[in-house]
């Protein structure tokens, strides 16, 4: 294998949308096994290059060379025949099929005129060892963790026989062990001679992969770094944003006024009649967040599906500053004032086909100052979108924008954007920067310390213990339903915080 030999080249690729150049005049290289980060905020138009690349876009100007030769990516169908293969960050999985008959999907083997399954589902096998994804390809989708269906996205692309493999944002959705596991396989993906490009946000996971690293800034690329020797987490972010990032959060001392949420013994059923929530007791304060930690699943989207009203609880009481909102409906229970930013931002944050005009007024519409008898009033609508678009750095083409075309970074500042000037008393945000830059998730972290110090109380859930700790002033921990203890959030402990993660430590009531 000549680790030298150049498998992907573009040049001067320039693609333009309405009111936005997304890519201007790049030039990109990847080797062949070579493991090379696309690094860039949100809408830096890394996605939109590698989209190129796999056929889904065409450039407006500039050549593409595969293997020493310009070609013409006419769509998906001639980058497979190239040898291209892409894991998207929102998997293209059919739930109801098996793994097996999701990978082999357009490609079936045959038997006269039937699939033949026996045979896919031991190709999809042997694939799987040689490669050490361990997936069954018998189970059904919708029956498997969002880190094996990625492993099936990576199977898929294998499956056809893929050499250059594109990864769009791969852990944004992983937990930290699947992070671990999948990284692992990249690095035997390029073991094996395969070409690997990851498009991501995330420093420590390029410090731990890459062999080179190209950062894009607004659609430009403005280094490129073939020794990782020379790079650090402090000048990517520099290179990333244009300036110098603060890794740090800055935050005073908390000062807690009086209990703004009080929540007792709640419980809720789940589909099967097993408890889902077993008993949760805890405050929150003006002025202070109140970290919850714990392993995903463990009752944590529940909670919040509790506390505003998005499902039925079977037990306990939901006070907020001395109201019962236990049994109030969403509507009631946000103008009370309860702000929500939830943990997913397409299901529940956002109606993608909607203007951002109209985003930033769902859940206030029927106030009076955006209209009165059924008639909204689109003047003052599109002013507070301007406005908040303005004060959050929303960037798009334009407060007419649908959600849809918008960045995941992009996406959510907007939703927290549309949340914080509701000016609610409870702030709850679920997992505020999944998916997010280092820039962005400096400007979320910005925001939340800033409400607590106006004294808000902040229920925050996050997967990240780097966050947890950074933010909170309390930390709390949940597993299967109920809290198992509390750290201090300005002491570190990660091994107490594990062992309460699992259910061990002493137990609260």
């Amino acid at each position: 294998m000549n680790q030298n030999e150049t498998v992907v080249q573009l040049k001067g690729i320039t693609k333009r949308f309405p009111g936005l150049v997304a890519n201007d005049s790049i030039d990109f290289e990847l080797k062949k096994g070579q493991i090379h980060a696309l690094l860039g905020e949100n809408g830096a138009g890394k996605s939109t290059l590698m989209n190129i690349l796999f056929g889904l876009y065409q450039p407006d100007e500039g050549e593409i060379w595969i293997n020493g030769k310009q070609t013409v990516i006419s769509g998906a169908s001639k980058a497979i025949e190239l040898g291209i293969g892409m894991v998207h960050q929102h998997f293209k999985l059919v739930q109801p099929f098996t793994v097996a008959e999701n990978i082999v999907l357009g490609e079936e083997p045959q038997k006269g005129l039937t699939i033949d399954y026996k045979l896919a589902n031991r190709k999809v096998k042997e694939i799987s060892e040689q490669y050490g994804l361990k997936v069954d390809p018998q189970v059904r989708i919708q029956d498997i963790t969002v880190g094996m269906q990625q492993r099936v996205e990576i199977l898929k692309t294998l499956y056809r026989g893929a050499d250059i493999v594109i990864f769009d944002e791969p852990t944004a959705v992983l937990t930290v062990q699947e992070i671990e596991e999948l990284l692992e396989i990249i690095r035997g993906l390029a073991a094996e001679g395969k070409s690997i490009i990851i498009i991501t946000h995330k420093l420590k996971e390029v410090m731990a992969l890459a062999d080179a690293v190209t950062v894009i800034r607004r659609g430009k690329v403005v280094a490129t770094v073939d020794d990782m020797a020379d790079a650090t987490e402090e000048k990517l972010a520099g290179l990333m944003v244009g300036r110098d990032v603060s890794f740090k959060v800055e935050k005073q001392q908390s000062n807690p006024g009086d209990v703004v949420l009080d929540v007792r013994d709640l419980t809720m059923n789940g589909d099967q009649g097993k408890k889902v929530l077993n008993g949760m007791t805890f405050q929150i304060r003006a002025g202070e967040i109140l970290g919850i930690a714990g392993v995903d699943g463990n009752g944590q989207s529940e909670l919040i599906y509790g506390i505003t009203g998005m499902r039925k609880t079977h037990g306990g009481t939901v006070t907020l500053n001395g109201n019962d909102i236990t049994h109030l409906t969403p509507r009631e229970i946000s103008k009370s004032g309860v702000g929500h930013i939830p943990e997913d931002r397409h299901k529940h944050g956002l109606v993608l086909d909607f203007s951002l005009s109209e985003n930033m007024i769902l859940g206030t519409y029927f106030d009076e100052r955006y209209g009165r008898h059924g008639f909204l009033d689109f003047k003052m609508m599109d002013k507070t979108a301007q406005e908040l678009v303005t004060e959050f750095d929303v960037r798009s083409s334009g407060i007419s924008t649908h959600a849809r075309a918008l960045s995941g970074g992009n996406q959510q500042k907007a939703i927290i954007a549309r949340e914080l000037h509701k000016n609610p008393d409870l702030l709850i945000a679920v997992q505020p920067t999944r998916g997010l830059d280092i820039g962005a998730i400096e400007f979320v972290h910005k925001r939340l310390v800033e409400a607590r110090n106006q004294g808000k109380a902040i229920l925050l859930i996050s997967f990240e213990l780097d966050e947890l700790y950074a933010l909170s002033d309390r930390i709390a921990v949940m597993f299967e339903g109920r809290l198992t203890g509390e750290v201090d959030a300005h002491e570190r402990d990660d091994a107490k915080l594990g062992l309460l993660m699992t259910g061990s430590g002493k137990r609260e009531g």
